[in-house]
């Protein structure tokens, strides 16, 4: 059970809605191997759910101030958009949440640290750019992840009180980002999984699938509050 009415669901991107946190790091192994330079899985999983500014410094903590950071970027992105071209796969239950949110009316948003650009072609191949009520992406607040200001952006743009969002993530800084926010917070683990801290923070779920008993039926929403019922699109 959930301590508040869910009003709205606020969703992280990447290893989330999309299968791309395994692509990214399909694609910085690669580009790794191509310069020649170390990377491991273990150093790359701290990269889940973190803006580039703080991969670069954890990069040249670890591997030293003559690591070519900037080279690996550059490599990197290229391996990325190769292997998204034709790999980028939805979660499983992405579209059955998707579904059920415009049955019962509920508002929805995203809140990534990756780009408009690049949240606009993903969400393009898959059809999906109209199901979302409202984008927050990078550029779009002062603090990134796990600074509240993605989840309080996304609640701004809703018009719903941050309490009552349920924020779905699968990173360790989105679920601290989204407790900051005052949101209901559960993740759906991908790359890495829940600690101790974390499993504080929120309720842990095996997939998207697993969030559709948390949600409120149309009944209950106009009982409710009928002003937060929407027409399904």
């Amino acid at each position: 059970m959930l301590p508040y009415p869910v009003k709205a669901v606020v969703f992280d991107m990447d290893g989330l809605l999309f299968d791309t946190e395994s692509l990214y790091e399909r694609a910085i192994l690669g580009a790794a191997r191509e310069l020649g330079c170390d990377m491991s899985v273990e150093v790359f999983h701290r990269f889940v759910g973190t803006p580039w500014q703080t991969n670069r410094r954890v990069m040249i903590e670890h591997y030293g101030e003559s690591y070519p950071v900037d080279a690996l970027r550059t490599a990197w992105m290229r391996h990325f958009g190769v292997l998204v071209e034709d790999g980028l796969e939805l979660k499983a239950g992405v579209i059955e949440l998707l579904e059920l949110l415009d049955r019962i009316g509920l508002p929805r948003a995203i809140a990534t640290s990756s780009s408009h650009d690049t949240v606009r072609r993903h969400l393009g191949k898959h059809g999906l750019a109209e199901r979302f009520h409202a984008v927050v992406a990078a550029g779009d607040y002062a603090n990134s992840k796990p600074a509240p200001d993605p989840f309080l952006q996304a609640a701004a743009r809703l018009a719903v009180e941050p309490r009552h969002c349920l924020a779905l993530e699968d990173s360790h800084n989105g679920i601290r980002s989204a407790s900051a926010a005052g949101m209901m917070a559960v993740m759906v683990p991908d790359l890495v999984a829940p600690t101790d801290e974390i499993m504080a923070l929120c309720s842990v779920v095996r997939s998207l699938h697993d969030v559709q008993p948390l949600l409120p039926s149309a009944d209950d929403l106009q009982q409710a509050d009928p002003g937060t019922m929407l027409k399904p699109k």
